[in-house]
């Protein structure tokens, strides 16, 4: 860089970087989806940010994200060493666009450490080159739940997926939202009998899950590019449209079945979301909030079964803000074992954009400080670090000011920073163990003894 050239310090486009009130946002979120997660006994684990190529392109995993490859970039004095620096084949590396696969070799490396069903949660950043826009990114928070068993899984574990679902979501209050129910084997199964063959049902299924995005005149187009004749697309169409409430969609499916040629598959896929129905109910979930929608797929091929997508109800152009579903070859093929799983993803950080533009929900105060000690005199600092003390020692947060300016301009700063309270004592105060308590929202002044003062300020922000 030239002498005098001036830095672009600015973020590289689609990588967020958060104000505090917007942090302090996704803090209290993050800790509220933990505490549901650890409710029902999931463990938190991290993986590396950086995993081998070949890992994250393993039998197609990668689908159609872009994968940030990772190359050394070497200073000028040490440009000799750049073929040694580079790596190619199996030592390729790559940031993680998702999860699902970094656990999937997780599991392998500590296959026999773990306990199955093993049940976890990530909380971690991944990284996808697409393109940057509006609630969409390139290096996004994913807060993650699965769980992988050793040859068999049961489907209440599928059906504890809404339950979860339903007390994130009821818990940040964001408002009605429905949690759309499907199964894999069933659309596989109703194409199959339809006579599709079996190298196009993964792209038809593809195709399905573009509906909301791309509409109904364009899913026929995609479908005839794919060779699927009018009378097939007809029928696809018409039974991604069967809807009514849960019990009214399983009476139509099983009613479709008696008339539908090599039907074993939709039978199968019918007999488990029924399954994960009853369990969902068993475990009180509203009805509600979840429905069985026959369009939803989920795009990535590894999903075999159960698959789930959460809508905000009068906010559907949002798209999903949880989805996930029950996949069976992903885990085992790094080691040659069926290990079946299920899980569900919260975009994090694309929920929050999305939900403070829609103004669903509102950035947090930009300090988690609830009292400011002020500061009217330098030679009473030890009585205001005492008293801030107090006020610590009693689960109050507390920001001493260690500045001496004018007591406005500290009732402006303290309101700025979305503090509600200030504590202030002068000398006539300190020597009557007194101090003054002002409420900035209230304009409410009160004169409290020093040894109450930890007991009004709980009672006041209870």
């Amino acid at each position: 860089m030239a002498k005098g050239e001036r830095i672009n310090f600015s973020t590289p486009s689609g990588f967020p970087e958060f104000l505090p009130s917007e942090k302090r946002l996704e803090v209290y979120l993050l800790d509220t989806i933990r505490r549901v997660f650890e409710s029902y006994g999931f463990t938190p684990i991290e993986t590396p940010a950086v995993e081998r190529l070949e890992v994250l392109q393993a039998k197609g995993n990668q689908g159609d994200n872009i994968i940030y490859g990772i190359d050394p970039i070497l200073p000028p004095n040490r440009q000799a060493e750049k073929d040694k620096a580079g790596e190619t084949g199996s030592e390729a590396r790559a940031l993680k666009f998702d999860q699902t696969v970094p656990l999937a070799a997780y599991i392998a490396r500590h296959l026999n450490e773990l306990t199955f069903p093993f049940a976890r949660y990530q909380m971690d950043v991944v990284f996808r080159g697409e393109r940057a826009k509006d609630g969409r990114f390139r290096q996004f928070r994913q807060c993650d739940i699965d769980v992988v068993a050793r040859s068999q899984l049961s489907l209440l574990y599928d059906a504890q997926m809404p339950a979860i679902i339903t007390e994130i979501f009821a818990a940040i209050n964001i408002g009605d939202f429905v949690i759309r129910i499907n199964n894999r084997k069933i659309l596989t199964g109703f194409f199959q009998s339809l006579g599709i063959a079996e190298n196009q049902i993964k792209s038809c299924i593809g195709i399905i899950d573009n509906l909301e995005k791309i509409g109904e005149a364009k899913v026929k187009q995609e479908l005839d590019k794919e060779g699927i004749s009018p009378e097939q697309t007809q029928k696809i169409i018409e039974f991604i449209n069967i809807d009514g409430a849960v019990d009214e969609v399983l009476d139509k499916l099983k009613h479709l079945s008696q008339n539908l040629p090599d039907a074993a598959q939709f039978n199968l896929g019918v007999s488990e979301i029924e399954t994960v129905i009853t369990g969902v109910r068993n475990l009180g979930v509203p009805e509600k909030r979840f429905c069985i929608d026959l369009s939803i797929a989920r795009g990535l091929n590894y999903y075999t079964g159960t698959v789930y997508e959460t809508t905000l109800i009068g906010h559907e152009a949002l798209g999903s803000i949880c989805s996930g579903g029950r996949y069976e070859e992903l885990v085992g093929m790094f080691i040659g074992e069926k290990m079946p799983g299920v899980g569900i993803s919260i975009g994090l950080t694309r929920l929050i954009s999305r939900l403070l533009k829609a103004g669903i929900l509102n950035t947090l105060a930009a300090t988690p400080a609830q009292v400011m000690v002020v500061n009217m005199q330098e030679d009473l600092m030890p009585t205001y670090l005492k008293v801030s003390q107090n006020l610590r020692q009693a689960g109050i947060n507390v920001i001493t000011n260690f500045d001496k300016r004018p007591l406005g301009k500290q009732f402006q700063l303290a309101d700025k920073q979305g503090i509600q309270f200030c504590v202030i004592i002068g000398a006539d105060e300190a020597a009557a163990q007194k101090s003054s308590l002002k409420d900035l929202k209230t304009g409410e002044q009160v004169e409290v003894m020093l040894d109450n003062l930890a007991e009004e300020v709980q009672k006041r922000l209870a």
